[in-house]
């Protein structure tokens, strides 16, 4: 088995986001079945490998290269050509294209999906982002009305619902960093999710978007958009309710009917496994073990599949309406 190294920025504040950590949750994960390291490529940190000493010093027969920060995935590939490279892609639509050589791994189906299109000739897999057990029903008095992050939310969220919620029920809007979570979800009773318009603005798609189903784990009951890898796991009328429904005061008028009619648990636990650490063991060696069976094949074998590439759709459709034209006039 080869040893994995991940490949991160940096694990400073200016880094810190869900995918950096969904990445440290994936990377321990893996030191379960295999020797797997963090190391860093823009800044140098403590008791961390740095990817120029490792190019220097190592020759990296026996590793893997995991890239997953999708701004510098084309910039590690093209530095990395000559190493054996897996993308773990939490998000989609960053514009560029892989070679067959690099396997994908995905953290939602929204994602897989994504790549089976614009990587048909690669290998990809599905292993789901981790959600921890810490997240789960405590089963006490909720003090919190409503509650939402600033970060990702729309603007239709901060600046029209917020302030009508305010008027009628207590609202707590975080703009920080919170470092007990489940104990915030488990005293709230709705959770408000709408990041929609942030990743239209970003150009890239929500990779998975965990707060909503780490909130629904928590007996929250969640208004959220569906966008993305959102559509994974939430189910409008079901586990969640969809956000921004219609008007303003569709939106109110819903809230505080689930305010004044509260249900324990909208979701039952089975609901949860796949995203469990159980479900997520049993798939991971299974993967590892496919990725390095790829990588000894390729030590011998070039790619000879036929790229789907921009260039080749073109000329596929143009031989489409030229059969099609052959056989019209094949009829007179």
């Amino acid at each position: 088995m080869r040893t994995l190294y991940f490949l991160l920025p940096g694990t400073d504040g200016k880094f810190a986001c869900g995918g950096l950590w969904a990445e440290l949750k994936t990377l321990a994960l893996a030191k379960q079945f295999c020797q797997a390291e963090l190391v860093t490529y823009r800044q140098r940190e403590k008791d961390t490998l740095f990817l120029d000493d490792i190019l220097q010093k190592e020759d990296c027969l026996d590793v893997i290269f995991v890239v997953s920060w999708g701004f510098d995935v084309p910039k590690l590939v093209a530095r990395l050509k000559s190493h054996c490279v897996v993308y773990h892609a939490h998000s989609a639509r960053y514009g560029f294209y892989l070679p067959a050589r690099i396997p994908i791994v995905t953290v939602s189906r929204h994602t897989l999906g994504y790549w089976g299109q614009y990587a048909a000739n690669s290998l990809i897999y599905y292993l789901p982002n981790q959600i921890s057990d810490e997240f789960y029903n405590f089963h006490q008095e909720r003090d919190i009305d409503v509650l939402l992050q600033t970060r990702k939310s729309s603007h239709y969220l901060m600046q029209d619902l917020v302030p009508a919620l305010q008027k009628q029920c207590n609202v707590k809007v975080i703009d920080s960093y919170i470092q007990d979570l489940p104990a915030l979800f488990n005293r709230t009773k709705v959770y408000l999710y709408d990041s929609a318009e942030y990743w239209a603005i970003q150009g890239v798609s929500e990779g998975f978007g965990l707060q909503p189903l780490e909130a629904i784990a928590c007996g929250c009951q969640v208004f959220s958009s569906v966008n993305d890898g959102l559509a994974d796991y939430l189910d409008p009328g079901f586990n969640c309710h969809k956000i921004a429904g219609y008007s303003q005061e569709y939106d109110v008028q819903r809230i505080l009917h689930v305010l004044n009619h509260p249900q324990s648990q909208i979701a039952p636990q089975s609901h949860f496994t796949e995203y469990r650490i159980a479900h997520i063991l049993d798939r991971f060696p299974i993967i590892l073990q496919e990725l390095n069976e790829f990588f000894d094949h390729q030590q011998h074998h070039p790619n000879n599949i036929p790229q789907l590439t921009q260039w080749r759709i073109a000329k596929l459709r143009i031989q489409r309406i030229l059969n099609k034209l052959e056989k019209k006039f094949k009829l007179f």
